[in-house]
């Protein structure tokens, strides 16, 4: 998807060299639409530029500032050399990953679909969501719950969701912790057992959420978490070790949850 309209001082941007001059280079900026920049030979690099082909050739995709928009003579000023490498790093991949989310949205709501239905669609996920890239991460992640407050037709939900479980690579982190249980009742390994069962969550987990449990030896078994980020994944593993703890206690046993291996694994 493209603005339609300008891009602002000061904002990055990506574009295509589509042509050097003496004078300078003229960039198609890939965002916008029928929009075209200018960047003066002496905004192509830092020092004397004997050569502009020096540093830049016909074709290249480069990040550039805006210095300057005069939209009633169609002119966009920009610097390449006022960028860093960190920015250049940072915004081609919010590129990359504008083409992948505009490349979902077609295969989700089909590739002859118009301009009308295509905006009105990623204009109400941009309400909920930074861009549409997030959207479709949030769909892998969460599903139906992630667009439930989103004002799209149901078909068009539920295509959003399908596409983005099949062609979102979901970042994943894991925690690991332990928790020690005992119970000295005749019937301490059922009540084990099943607290260990209580700390699986009985099926009450999260759907975006792999917890695992394994005995590492007695009492000590580990609990490890799979979540999209660190938060979410550290409340799961502190609510699976409550969830065990509570349990063996209900039952007059004991239990502690904590975060390191108390005895190296054999």
């Amino acid at each position: 998807m493209k603005y339609s309209g300008w891009p602002e001082t000061g904002e990055l941007v990506v574009g295509e060299v589509d042509e050097i001059t003496d004078f300078g280079v003229f960039v198609d900026l890939d965002e916008y639409e029928d929009k075209r920049g200018l960047c003066h030979i002496s905004e192509v690099a830092s020092g004397w530029i004997k050569n502009v082909r020096d540093h830049v050739r016909e074709g290249q995709t480069v990040v550039a500032k805006v210095l300057d928009v005069d939209e009633s003579s169609q002119q966009v000023d920009l610097s390449i050399k006022d960028v860093n490498e960190h920015q250049r790093k940072e915004k081609i991949q919010e590129w990359k990953n504008a083409r992948k989310a505009d490349n979902w949205m077609l295969l989700a709501l089909g590739e002859d679909v118009d301009d009308d239905r295509y905006e009105a669609v990623a204009n109400a996920l941009l309400v909920e969501y930074e861009s549409l890239y997030d959207a479709f991460e949030a769909a892998a992640i969460h599903g139906d719950e992630a667009l439930e407050d989103i004002d799209i037709d149901e078909a068009d939900a539920a295509a959003i969701v399908e596409t983005a479980r099949e062609n979102v690579s979901v970042p994943y982190v894991n925690v690991t912790g332990y928790v020690d249980l005992t119970c000295a009742a005749p019937d301490g390994v059922d009540a084990i057992k099943d607290a260990l069962e209580a700390a699986e969550g009985n099926g009450e987990v999260p759907e975006e959420i792999e917890l695992t449990v394994a005995y590492v030896g007695s009492p000590e078994y580990r609990l490890k978490v799979q979540a999209p980020d660190y938060k979410t994944a550290e409340d799961q593993l502190e609510a699976a070790g409550q969830r065990a703890v509570e349990a063996i206690e209900a039952v007059g046993g004991e239990g502690e949850f904590h975060r390191e291996r108390r005895e190296e694994d054999e």
